[in-house]
């Protein structure tokens, strides 16, 4: 796995934004996506998972450090960095990777997340219209404080699981509630909901992650944003 490391400015208050791109298929692809990490920071699976899926749907991806150099090794640690988190400066921080990748020649950048950055990609639908042309959130969900996601503009493609029990951020009683939003906004989504499936699905380095549920997930991401991202 190959990945350049960049440090690019951003208007969030904390100052520049370390990243990691992965640009081989620059030569032949002219779609971002930004890729943004669980609650436990920008550790080797969530830029293991960037480069595949990367390769896997021909995109240049990006992932932003939204915690500058800090990485969680237990949950008491991810659950403190993500309680810290300043949410609307990492909103402005992944305006800065979108702006970006179309710098280095992306014609049109979606985002997508997992957890904490499955919420953040719903914000950046709602919060960035002028830049995000996709969005697909994996298991989470943004509070309402931050956000209205029912004024989300840009096609969304969302991947929950049915054995999540996050209550308050991505169990299906929450998932329903998010459905209401968009039906109520018109927004243009899909919903794919994992029946085998708990939360972190995806997650190939953590105890709920389920192999089939996580291809077909990628796969549907990846038939999604070449859909969605073509000029």
């Amino acid at each position: 796995m190959s990945g350049e490391k960049v440090t690019i400015k951003s208007e969030n208050p904390k100052g520049d934004l370390p990243c990691i791109v992965f640009d081989e298929l620059l030569a032949e692809s002219d779609k971002g996506l930004v890729v943004i990490q669980e609650w436990w920071g920008m550790n080797k699976q969530i830029k293991e998972e960037a480069h595949d899926i990367g390769k896997m749907g021909n995109f240049v991806t990006i992932v932003p450090d939204l915690y500058r150099g800090k990485i969680a090794t237990d949950h008491e640690e991810a659950g403190h960095l993500m309680s810290n988190l300043d949410w609307p400066g990492a909103v402005k921080d992944i305006r800065a990777t979108i702006l970006h990748l179309k710098s280095m020649g992306c014609k049109k950048v979606g985002v997508t997340g997992f957890c904490m950055g499955g919420a953040l990609s719903l914000a950046a639908g709602a919060l960035l219209q002028d830049v995000v042309d996709a969005i697909a959130p994996f298991y989470g969900i943004p509070d309402e404080k931050l956000c209205d996601v029912s004024t989300i503009k840009c096609p969304v493609q969302c991947h929950f699981g049915a054995l999540d029990d996050l209550v308050g951020f991505s169990s299906p009683k929450d998932v329903e509630k998010l459905e209401e939003k968009f039906k109520a906004g018109n927004v243009d989504y899909e919903m794919n909901i994992y029946d085998e499936a708990a939360h972190a699905f995806t997650n190939s380095s953590g105890p709920n992650y389920h192999k089939d549920s996580c291809h077909l997930a990628l796969q549907r991401l990846c038939t999604f944003m070449n859909k969605s991202l073509v000029e």
